[in-house]
């Protein structure tokens, strides 16, 4: 099997066009056209995670965090990052990366940290908007099953948990088949009525080529009318953080305890206690406070995430409280998922879990 296959499904999961613009997202060292061996999952591609993917005989590492996240200008072994790329290269590794394009899906990182909370319910905190178009084709009668079929087998139609979402409308179209062409109905040199049906679909903005190409290859015109319009609406499915809700109330006290316990940590940091009830727990994997607004709004009484600075505990309100669990520890049950993702789709290839413990900070 070729290490394309694993990054095919890999990005059917986390599109690449779904990653920040600031991110280094994909394929950093090696070619797709490589044979995979075996894959070594990681957070953070160090030089200790590259030798160990040499002693287990790895020869694809896939980290959250790109190995490559800015500019080099050498290569000299100076960084850690530098000794990566060199050692990585030497023994033939490739190395991937699935970041924040991981990070905005629903069945993502912030999935994998809900369902060790126990949160139900979950949804996007922060839909992004932007990231859905509008296609509008013609289809002649009796085509229109076969049309809409191509264009929902493509992936066109999803809107949320429905799809093969789509709207029809009869009118009839108009044509003169000039010379040259090879009409599907209609004689060359006279003007043409046609019965048709204008068809709707939405289309995620990263699959507008797919969908187009289906259109193209199903309709039986020569020449086919569509119109990619794009939508401001946002995306339910694509976005930065989940809400959710715990299948009971709890006390700050006991949320507390109930974080340590269940993501097994020694401590967090939190913002002063408020008299509510903790039912609505927002989260986000990383660097999540740019989010607590959207937090307050949806009425969360807790947001969880890491990276929160000092003058961040004084912006919760009197309803939210803010708990910093560390980087390392809200993502780390990344590497989980996507082991689970690549045991379930390819159950004879090794994907292998780091045996490292990466995180940089140490808790005294």
């Amino acid at each position: 099997m070729q290490i394309a296959t694993i990054l095919d499904f890999l990005e059917s999961k986390a599109p690449l066009a779904l990653q920040e613009s600031y991110d280094n997202c994909g394929l950093l060292l090696g070619q797709r056209e490589w044979e995979a061996r075996a894959a070594l999952l990681c957070l953070d591609c160090t030089p200790a995670v590259v030798d160990e993917a040499i002693a287990r005989e790895c020869n694809l590492i896939i980290s959250h965090h790109p190995l490559i996240f800015k500019g080099l200008s050498s290569i000299t072994g100076k960084s850690d990052v530098e000794k990566a790329v060199i050692q990585a290269i030497r023994h033939d590794i490739a190395v991937y990366a699935i970041h924040t394009n991981l990070d905005n899906v629903a069945q993502g990182v912030n999935a994998a940290l809900g369902a060790c909370l126990g949160l139900e319910n979950l949804e996007i905190l922060a839909p992004m908007a932007n990231k859905l178009k509008k296609l509008v084709t013609y289809v002649p009668e009796g085509h229109l099953d076969t049309v809409s079929q191509a264009l929902f087998a493509a992936g066109a139609g999803a809107i949320g948990k429905y799809d093969q979402c789509g709207f029809t409308q009869a009118g009839m179209g108009s044509f003169r088949a000039r010379d040259g062409a090879s009409p599907y109905v209609g004689q060359l040199g006279i003007k043409h009525l046609e019965p048709e049906q204008r068809l709707e679909v939405v289309v995620e903005a990263h699959m507008e080529q797919k969908v187009v190409d289906a259109l193209l290859q199903g309709h039986p015109y020569e020449e086919v009318a569509y119109d990619l319009v794009p939508l401001s609406n946002v995306h339910k499915c694509i976005g930065s953080g989940m809400v959710g809700t715990l299948a009971r109330p709890m006390s700050y006290d006991q949320f507390a305890k109930h974080l340590k316990k269940s993501l097994d940590i020694k401590a967090l940091r939190a913002s002063p206690s408020h008299s509510l009830p903790i039912h609505k727990v927002a989260i986000c994997g990383g660097s999540g406070v740019f989010l607590m607004p959207q937090a307050k709004r949806l009425g969360a009484q807790a947001f969880v995430t890491a990276d929160a600075k000092y003058h961040d505990f004084f912006e919760t309100g009197p309803t939210l409280s803010l708990f910093d669990i560390g980087h390392y520890e809200s993502e780390r049950f990344t590497i989980q998922l996507l082991h689970s993702w690549l045991s379930e789709k390819f159950p004879t290839f090794a994907g292998l879990i780091t045996e490292l413990n990466t995180n940089p900070v140490n808790y005294l």
